[in-house]
């Protein structure tokens, strides 16, 4: 019997970062809800007193950038005295947003391979690959370490924002140890949350006091309600509970860490459980396929665990710029399909149109943030870009094409 503990990591929307994926992606969301064919590379820079977007717009909008960083800074929860060296009424905010360069805007318009269908025309924004991943350890076939870091994450940031905590201040991260027996999860063997707080709570000042107070509240507040419903649950008697190890957290968000767009790349997709092509997703357009195919590459894997086409599923994607469709296609079941790794690659030619534009159009990427009020990807930009139930993400839903898959290889497995 094999055993072993895997571990995986989620931060709150308030880490320095986390601030920055979300001031990227409400500026992509900002322009595509005026204009739909916008092409965006948005990258934003925090640090004490501090906010600078930059990057390559080409887009008919008009947007007051300032009002709407300061907006997304606000709601995370840097505002006022409390927030300490980061505050959205007086940071400083800078825009130094360029055209997109006319050799990348050349291939996306008109790609290189195109044959007059529509969706040939629109060329991969960039090269470079890009993987999906799917398991059934969950409900919504996520790796669990990731799945358990992500609804710790969200449950202390539901808990600050309502109150429920009121010494809890905007940073934290969270991290969540697995014991594995023949791949498949048996225990929680460690959790650790470490959370900013103010530097005295309820009249108590001590060091070591705070710590235990903070710990026995996120026990009761933050673990217990985040895995209520689970089967396989945390105990306080087996579980071994580490909270802000180094012994306070006063000092965080922007003023303890300088933050950039785009440096939680495996926060945001399966906490290390599945490779990464090392492409970010937040302030990209769906032309990027860092972003699109990366969706794509996680549906076609959902989808084919869905189908009991295998257990687990990783399924690699590569693109070159200008050039529509994939250059190639690997899917990967790790000894679990119900069919061969070759049948099953063959079965994702077949029934996934995976060209950048069609990609776009499945997925309504350019239309999304106009249909759902102005706000879209800037949701997705914290707590995990896959397996969101919290969220009505169209990459998600695999129930028809799912159904699709068993019905089309329901020969071949019986066989």
């Amino acid at each position: 019997m094999s055993r072993y503990v895997f571990t995986s990591e989620s931060v709150t929307e308030g880490h320095p970062d986390k601030i920055c994926d979300q001031v990227s992606d409400a500026v992509l969301d900002a322009l595509l809800a005026q204009d739909p064919a916008s092409r965006v590379a948005c990258e934003t820079v925090v640090n004490t007193g501090l906010c600078l977007i930059t990057g390559e717009v080409t887009t008919t909008a008009r947007v007051d950038f300032n009002t709407l960083v300061r907006g997304v800074i606000n709601q995370i929860g840097y505002a006022g005295a409390r927030a300490g060296g980061f505050d959205a009424h007086s940071c400083a905010v800078l825009v130094a947003l360029d055209q997109q360069s006319p050799d990348i805007a050349q291939g996306v318009n008109e790609a290189d391979d195109h044959d007059g269908d529509p969706l040939d025309l629109i060329g991969a924004g960039d090269q470079g690959i890009m993987f999906g991943y799917a398991c059934n350890e969950t409900p919504e076939l996520m790796p669990l370490p990731i799945s358990l870091a992500h609804r710790l994450a969200r449950r202390l940031a539901e808990v600050r924002h309502n109150g429920s905590l009121g010494y809890l201040l905007p940073d934290g991260k969270t991290q969540v140890s697995v014991v594995y027996e023949d791949d498949r999860p048996v225990a929680i063997d460690t959790i650790l949350i470490s959370t900013q707080h103010t530097a005295e709570i309820d009249g108590i000042s001590e060091e070591k006091a705070i710590r235990e107070r903070i710990a026995t509240d996120l026990w009761t507040h933050v673990v217990e309600p985040a895995t209520a419903d689970l089967a396989l649950k945390p105990s306080q008697a087996d579980t071994r509970f580490l909270v802000n190890p180094t012994g306070k957290f006063v000092v965080g968000g922007p003023q303890g860490d300088a933050g950039l767009t785009g440096r939680k790349i495996i926060v945001d997709t399966y906490g290390g459980y599945a490779r990464h092509g090392g492409g970010a997703f937040s302030g990209k357009d769906p032309t990027k396929v860092d972003r699109s195919a990366a969706y794509a590459a996680r549906y076609v894997a959902k989808a084919l665990v869905a189908a009991d086409l295998a257990s687990k599923v990783e399924v690699q994607l590569s693109y070159a710029i200008g050039v529509a469709r994939p250059v190639s296609i690997l899917v990967e079941s790790f000894g679990t399909g119900a069919l061969s790794n070759a049948d099953l690659t063959a079965l994702v030619h077949e029934h996934f149109d995976l060209r950048p534009g069609a990609i776009i159009e499945t997925f309504g990427l350019r239309t999304l943030p106009q249909q759902r009020g102005g706000r879209f990807y800037q949701d997705v930009a914290a707590y995990g870009h896959f397996g969101r139930s919290d969220l009505d993400l169209p990459w998600e839903d695999v129930t028809t094409i799912a159904a699709t898959l068993k019905q089309a290889t329901a020969a071949q497995v019986a066989a």
